[in-house]
Parts: C-alpha cells; structure tokens; sequence
C-alpha cells in the first residue's frame, strides 16, 4: 500500500464491528519495545547515533514483506506535512511522541494497516499490532513473531535479570504494553464508569477516555501498568479477564436502560442518527458524540438496517486532520472543515443503508 493510499483509507481492520466482545470491545492493541545493544537511547543519542541505529534497523527489516506475506510501507516520518502527520496519529498508526520526536525516524506500516514498526520513538524500535475485538493474545502472537524475526538478526539489549532494558521503567521487563478500546456508554448514562475503573488500578491497570478528558465518546482505553517482574503471558490474561468483567457490566447497564429511562435513551438515539444523517454542519467533538449514541442504537437493535461498520468509517473520515488531507493539505476554516464532515458522514450513511 502506496503513502497516499494508507492517508486516504477510510476502513481500519481492527476497527471493523466484528470480533470478540465486539459489541462493548472495538479493538485491541499491543506495543512491544526493543532496544540494540551498545548505543544509547534515542533520547541520549546524538545524530549519528541515530542514524546508525536506523541504519541498523533498516536493513534488518528490509526483507519484511517477504517474511510476513504483505507489503509494507516504509515511511521516512521527517518527510512527511504536518497534516500527514497528524493523520498517522489519528489512525493509531503512530504516536504524538513519535510524530514530534527526533530525527531519523522512519515508520514501517503493513498494507492492512495492523502492524506498525517505529524506528527511534523512545526506544530504538517499537512494534504495534492491532486487531479488531477482545483478541490480545492474537495480538501479541504477530507482535512476538515480528519481534523474533528481528531478534533473529540483531542483538537486543536483555538483561538476565531485569529482562528487556527500555528507556522507560515502566517498560522494564516484558517491554510489553498491551490495551483495548472500549465503547462503554451503558456504565457513562447509569453513572457507574468511575465506579468501575476506581478498581482498576489496584488490578495494575490504568483506565483514561480515548480522546483527550471528555467522556462525549463514551470511548475508553484500559491497559496495563507495570511489566516487571510479569510473564506476557499473565499480562495479557489479566487484560484479558479485566475487560472481560467490564464488558459484562456494560452490558447489564445497558439491558438496565432498556427498562429504566428507555423512552429517553431511545430519543437521545434517534436525535443522534437524524442530525448525522442530514446535518450541514457538524464539529469533531459533537460528531463523536452523536455517533456513539448511534452506535449504542445499532447494538442495542434499536437502529436497524444499518451496518455497525459505518462507526469505525466515520471515526476514520470525520476526524480533522483527515479532512484536511483529502481537502489537498490546503487551511481551511474551521467552517468549511465542519460542512465537508457533515457531507462526509450523510454519504457514508446513506451507502450503510442502502447496503443494510
């Protein structure tokens, strides 16, 4: 998949409506963190360091696409716009940190967008793998052979003690961060979401929204803490069982709104879907909110004949910065973005339907 072609993609695999859990669980994600021996964090790195170690990395992954059956996309970050930029960042293909850190940073992306290797973020390389539901395990089943066919190359920098050194200490050990989105509306309408997640910690889990400190969304991302001292394979299953449980309380929060206030959810439903359908003009903020109530209709059988796969397109198509990019980069005023998103969202709606 061509640069242009990986911006302009409106679909996300891990995004899609199907998969485990798929109803409260959008996607899961892991992220692995490696480092070479011998040279210093890229935080500590000068220039040439940098180099060397993409040198490095470079030519160890140069025959990926072979290996994993699929191209890959290599992108040399320092070239890319701003906007292009952004739009990496919006798709979860790339960090912010990432996006604004050093030079010499290059990017691979795998043609189905679920395998993204980072070149000098934090550390000299990251591996993130994506996939659609409660799925973590297969998650970290591609991010571990990644991580084998280039530990098949390189010496990384490990520790019989401490495990996999990484820049950061909270990565110490496993460097293995695993999390999944959730869609929790049912806990945010009862007012049990922070009684949930005041749990969580305790459980060595952080629980934060998707998208900044607004809950418009209802979108939450849980992941672990701490991977010192913890097998993978207890990581992922404390994950694992932890979403299972919250999943399970979203859903009796939701079959308590079917009894309890149900005239009203379903209004608030119904409002939503009629402003995204014929709206002129419509903000990020508002269009994110408006779709998880949407969303929360398609699950609940409230909403029929639409596909629930029109929520991860429009969570792709009306973002900004993807707006901004299929406009041709140019400024456009924040008016103008808000009607090109509204007319981007009635066309991905009317296609759902015709298809539903």
């Amino acid at each position: 998949m061509a640069l242009e072609d990986l911006l302009r993609a409106e679909r996300l695999p891990w995004f899609a409506a199907g998969g485990q859990d798929a109803d409260v669980v959008l996607s899961s994600r892991v992220r692995l963190a490696r480092n070479l021996l011998r040279l210093p964090f890229p935080g500590r790195a000068d220039e040439a360091q940098l180099a060397e170690i993409r040198r490095i990395l470079d030519e160890a992954l140069a025959d990926i696409s072979t290996a994993f059956g699929q191209p890959f996309e290599r992108i040399v970050v320092d070239a890319l716009t701003d906007v292009e930029r952004a739009v990496l960042i919006e798709k979860r293909l790339i960090s912010e940190k990432f996006a604004a850190g050093q030079p010499q940073r290059v990017a691979y992306i795998s043609a189905d967008l679920g395998i993204s290797i980072l070149i000098n973020e934090d550390d000299h390389l990251k591996i993130q793998v994506m996939t659609p539901g409660l799925s973590v395990a297969q998650a970290f089943r591609t991010a571990a052979k990644v991580d084998d066919f280039i530990e098949a190359k390189l010496d990384l920098a490990f520790d019989e003690r401490m495990g996999y050194l990484t820049a950061q200490p909270t990565n110490l050990g496993t460097g293995l961060r695993a999390s999944v989105v959730v869609h929790l509306p049912g806990l945010v309408y009862t007012r049990n979401i922070e009684n949930i997640s005041h749990s969580f910690p305790q459980l060595g889990l952080a629980v934060q929204p998707l998208y900044g400190g607004g809950e418009g969304a209802h979108l939450y991302k849980i992941s672990n803490q701490l991977t010192l001292g913890y097998a993978e394979a207890e990581i992922i299953e404390n994950l694992r069982a932890a979403v299972g449980e919250i999943a399970a309380h979203e859903r009796r929060a939701r079959k308590a709104l079917s009894y309890v206030g149900k005239d009203s959810v379903e209004d608030g439903v119904w409002r939503a879907f009629g402003i995204l359908s014929y709206a002129r003009s419509l903000t990020e903020e508002e269009t994110l909110d408006l779709l998880s109530r949407v969303r929360y209709g398609i699950d609940r059988g409230i909403i029929t004949g639409v596909s629930g796969d029109c929520y991860g397109e429009i969570m792709v198509a009306a973002r900004d910065a993807y707006l901004r990019y299929m406009a041709g980069g140019e400024e456009q005023t924040a008016g103008e973005i808000a009607g090109m998103r509204a007319a981007r969202v009635r066309a991905i709606l009317d296609r759902y339907r015709a298809q539903g």
